[in-house]
């Protein structure tokens, strides 16, 4: 039987590419597949089984395939990388309850919003209800950087990383807050985190070249 899904789910991603309807892609895929399946051929398929696969987990999956996206970030294939980025910031939004998953929906409209003391009073909200929720100590680190308070975001940095070590923009934020506070050794560090995670973060490549030269020069 999976001689058969393999080539199946090929066709399904080959489809989707013609018609990019996400639908139709969703629907062949439930249909004969169910998420641990998808999680093994992310892990073990050939090349573009892999893509179909993370893909279809970026639509389906929640956040118990965060590990299967996160390693993604690192395949050999870039095409597979590159869907794993988009698809592992989806699947960060489905941890949690239904509610708690709404309510991190707000935040990102607030902060869009420039609306941070709202972001801080709703985050902390969520995360004394749930502290392993990484999104909610992530957006509330966004809002804290800016406003300036920029030792406050580092920490809730350093907690999303703890609740979620893939969450390569946490690491990023984390380094962005140091250069902001003139410390080029830790923002280095940040940096050198975020692309180890996805190491197609081209512009953190720039940024880390450039501290480089800095501490070298210094």
């Amino acid at each position: 039987m999976s001689d058969v899904r393999y080539p199946m789910l090929d066709l399904f991603y080959q489809q989707y590419l013609t018609d990019e309807n996400s639908a139709m892609f969703i629907h062949s895929v439930s249909r004969n597949y169910g998420i641990g399946t998808l999680e093994r051929l992310a892990r073990f398929g050939g090349r573009l089984t892999r893509r179909a696969a993370i893909l279809a987990i970026g639509f389906v999956g929640d956040y118990s395939a965060n590990e299967i996206m996160g390693d993604a970030l690192v395949d050999s294939d870039r095409a597979v990388r590159l869907l794993a980025d988009h698809g592992i910031r989806e699947v960060w939004q489905r941890q949690g309850t239904i509610s708690q998953q709404q309510a991190v929906q707000t935040l990102y409209q607030l902060n869009s919003q420039q609306r941070m003391e709202e972001v801080i009073q709703l985050s902390t909200t969520l995360i004394k209800a749930n502290s392993n929720l990484g999104e909610a100590w992530n957006q509330r680190a966004i809002a804290y950087c800016a406003l300036g308070e920029f030792e406050a975001a580092i920490d809730d940095c350093r907690e999303t990383l703890a609740c979620n070590r893939f969450h390569f923009p946490a690491a990023m934020g984390m380094a962005h807050c140091y250069m902001q506070l003139d410390d080029a050794f830790m923002a280095l560090d940040g940096f050198r985190l975020s692309l180890q995670i996805n190491p197609d973060l081209e512009g953190v490549r720039n940024h880390i070249s450039k501290l480089e030269r800095t501490l070298e020069d210094g």
